[in-house]
């Protein structure tokens, strides 16, 4: 951390001395162009003055613009710090300013009223000064935010393919498919309808998953769409064994959620904490929201997980998956959580910020 700081610090740096170097050659050529004598250091002194304050305030501008961005919700609030930032700043790139006009000169030092004149002349300089800076972080914050969304939205087509995979793999497990095709032969001859509706639902189940297969985020109506159908199934083929739970904020339902992000959770519950029990076993599902984070959980009450073997069950397939997904999608900003009920079976809890669709993500954390 403290080396990216001073690699960044240095790149600030180096383009106000690029700024500094320009200014110096556009002062000693304007001045013998006129016909008089190009004063070369006296202009890079008075370009450092103008200027490499600013190199030395820019680090702490842009700590300001970390804990006050402009952002449209905050935006009295930043308004409200920055501009008494602005004239602070200003104030003190006046003091050097004025104390380089007045230093050595045989009337003595500046007196007050030399400050507040210099400080009300060149006030809008500093304020744009100020401006620039804020603005060029932000389109450099832009940039990076730009390019690291192109990395990410690589990295998710792999990850969404993977789990795509792995969905249809669950899917069509030749222990799921024997399964599945061994309950509606069962159900054939004694209840043909209940047979022709699993056969329906199974072609549902495949049809939606590759209508689904680009998509990176869906809303949570449609994803649970797609969980009722496969548990519909799964209902089938173990009958009584297997009680569905279902309890959704409708609030919710309209919120974007990682497509295909529930039926891996609900499948592992079901193969591993509901199927092993003779008697079977609950299986529920919530969703609701919380302010602005929205929560979801798939919950069994099966035998939960072995503390011995707690860590391996953790780092199955699915869940791994599950937790790679989130964490390249949403970054710290989420939370995903493994971990036995109060009395009994396994409880996932994720935990998103709400995502409707609507706007923009708001700018990051600017980087120094």
């Amino acid at each position: 951390m403290k080396k990216r700081f001073w690699l960044n610090y240095a790149a600030i740096f180096g383009a106000f001395l690029v700024v500094i170097f320009f200014f110096t050659g556009a002062k000693s050529l304007t001045e013998y162009v006129k016909g008089g004598v190009a004063n070369v250091p006296g202009a890079f002194i008075s370009s450092c003055i103008d200027f490499l304050p600013w190199a030395l305030f820019t680090p702490l501008i842009v700590w300001l613009l970390h804990r006050f961005p402009f952002q449209k919700k905050r935006l009295k609030q930043a308004l409200g710090v920055h501009f008494p930032a602005a004239l602070f700043f200003s104030l003190l790139k006046n003091f050097l300013f004025v104390w380089y006009i007045y230093y050595g000169k045989p009337y003595g030092p500046p007196s007050v009223g030399a400050y507040v004149v210099y400080f009300l002349k060149l006030l809008p300089w500093n304020v744009l000064y100020y401006a620039i800076i804020v603005g060029v972080f932000y389109i450099l914050d832009y940039s990076r935010r730009a390019r690291e969304r192109e990395i990410q939205a690589t990295r998710l087509e792999a990850q969404l393919s993977r789990a795509q995979l792995d969905v249809l793999k669950m899917q069509l497990h030749p222990h799921f498919l024997f399964n599945t095709l061994h309950a509606i032969s069962a159900l054939v001859h004694d209840k043909p309808d209940a047979a022709d509706l699993m056969i329906g639902r199974l072609s549902d189940l495949l049809r939606l998953s590759l209508e689904n297969r680009d998509r990176h985020h869906v809303p949570l109506k449609e994803e649970l769409d797609f969980l009722k159908i496969y548990l519909e199934i799964e209902t089938t083929r173990f009958q009584d064994r297997l009680r569905v739970h279902m309890e959704i904020d409708p609030e919710a339902l309209d919120i974007l959620v990682p497509n295909l992000i529930l039926q891996p959770l609900a499948e592992n519950a079901i193969r591993h904490g509901i199927s092993p029990r003779k008697e079977g076993g609950d299986l529920s599902i919530r969703a609701a929201l919380h302010g602005e984070k929205l929560c979801m959980e798939v919950a069994d009450n099966g035998n939960g997980l072995d503390p011995a073997k707690s860590k391996k069950a953790k780092k199955g397939i699915g869940l791994t998956n599950t937790r790679e997904r989130l964490r390249q999608m949403y970054g710290e900003s989420h939370r995903f959580i493994v971990k036995n009920g109060s009395e009994r079976g396994v409880r996932v809890i994720i935990e998103l910020p709400v995502d409707r669709g609507e706007a923009l993500p708001p700018i990051g954390e600017l980087t120094v």
